[in-house]
């Protein structure tokens, strides 16, 4: 927390606003505590911010996780909360990039589903797809909707294309 986060009206923040910026620097980290070792690695956090998230949720002693809770709070003052917090947007599925790219995945896995055509699509999106693993994945998602099982193969079908997409983001931005 700086002052360049209060309104530049030529006098300091008053001690209210300067509490609960600091509360609302430790309701983010306790955010952080609530997501998984992989959530955590997809946003960008500083090393003593992320040992201090790791060690908060190793505590399960109420008071020791309060006080640890507090100081991850006092560690977020220092850093800059933007990246955390688009990061924690992406996560939440706030962003609309985000969201759009969810919803192409879930048409190309409802394109799969209706025709066996749409793989070659998918090798032409992405060269190194498994197109066997694909085309078992939907035989037994039909057979799933056929005997009204749980959809268990039609959810790896979106886990296999979710991968495939975070490959070639990766690839690209490299």
């Amino acid at each position: 927390m700086h002052d360049e986060d209060f309104p530049d009206n030529g006098e300091r923040p008053s001690k209210t606003q300067q509490k609960e910026a600091m509360h609302e620097l430790q309701d983010l980290g306790a955010e952080l505590v609530e997501l998984s070792a992989g959530q955590l690695k997809r946003i960008e956090l500083p090393e003593d911010i992320l040992a201090a998230v790791r060690e908060c949720q190793k505590i399960t002693a109420h008071g020791a996780h309060r006080r640890q809770l507090q100081y991850l709070g006092k560690l977020m003052r220092g850093a800059d909360d933007a990246p955390i917090r688009a990061g924690l947007a992406l996560i939440r599925g706030e962003s609309a990039g985000e969201t759009a790219r969810l919803h192409r995945l879930e048409r190309m896995r409802t394109r799969l589903l209706e025709d066996e055509a749409a793989l070659s699509d998918i090798a032409a999106t992405w060269p190194g797809a498994d197109l066997q693993r694909l085309r078992q994945l939907r035989r037994n998602a039909l057979k799933e909707q056929e005997t009204a099982k749980p959809p268990k193969n039609f959810r790896a079908i979106f886990q296999v294309l979710q991968e495939l997409d975070q490959q070639g983001a990766e690839h690209a931005g490299e």
